[in-house]
């Protein structure tokens, strides 16, 4: 994996940026910082006033493993095109049969993991997210997780930082969900950034010229292409798209 912020990589955004280009996003450690309470998540007012000005001149979306009323409960105002929650199952799939199948699991996790304290339970309607950040002991709550999660049939099992995620077998995944949205906005093609495993199914697209991936945090094994160091540079990289297509757009200016 390589820097794109490096020297050296700049000229792959800035060849994205004269494209009619789509720009994705997940939310929690990407355009959020991770935190300790998930009702917290809030993104740094620069990153709000920047991610609004990137919205402005570029078709932008958000694509998050939250439900999609919560994703957009933190993104009111911004001015992005639209917010794809549930793994990419909101809004197409999101089905009366599939939010059933989904509570058939809670009796069962909640028999199995109500003696792990710490060990949290968010039903999102369409999937299902337990959490163990809080878990003295996270090792045996990680393996009591997916021993549970492992007696629910077709189900989908997503890692994460200090989380499992559960969706319905067959389910839309990130790199559906981006297809569509870049489809649907008429677009060429895309930069997607994420930092966790669900966004690993948007960084295994193969799609060279047409899709760029960024991770946030450099990790071994992951199929994205580049990466940035850290969460708080996510705003640098928003800046230098920024000024890449105000630089691409005062080039065609000037060549008309």
């Amino acid at each position: 994996m390589r820097n794109i912020l490096s020297h050296a990589n700049l000229e792959i955004l800035e060849q994205f940026a004269w494209s009619n280009v789509l720009l994705a996003f997940d939310y929690d450690g990407t355009l959020a910082p991770i935190v300790e309470n998930p009702e917290h998540a809030d993104m740094r007012k620069t990153t709000r006033r920047l991610l609004g000005e990137l919205a402005r001149i570029y078709p932008c979306v958000v694509i998050s493993g939250r439900a999609q009323a919560d994703v957009n409960r933190w993104l009111q105002g911004v001015g992005i095109e639209d917010a794809i929650g549930n793994h990419g199952v909101e809004p197409w799939k999101a089905t009366t049969r599939m939010r059933d199948d989904v509570r058939t699991w809670l009796p069962v996790l909640h028999g199995a993991l109500a003696h792990l304290k710490g060990v949290t339970i968010e039903d999102k309607d369409f999937s299902l997210a337990i959490h163990y950040r809080h878990s003295r002991e996270k090792k045996k709550a990680r393996r009591a997780i997916l021993e549970a999660a492992s007696r629910l049939g077709d189900v989908r099992i997503i890692g994460g930082k200090q989380v499992i995620n559960l969706v319905p077998k067959g389910a839309p995944h990130k790199g559906m969900a981006l297809e569509r949205e870049r489809e649907r906005l008429g677009c060429d093609t895309a930069i997607y950034v994420g930092d966790d495993e669900t966004d690993e199914d948007v960084f295994a697209l193969d799609e060279p010229g047409r899709l760029l991936t960024i991770r946030v945090g450099a990790k071994r094994g992951s199929a994205a292409s580049y990466y940035i160091p850290r969460q708080a540079e996510v705003d640098e990289l928003l800046r230098v798209l920024i000024g890449t297509r105000r630089k691409a757009e005062q080039r065609r200016r000037v060549g008309r």
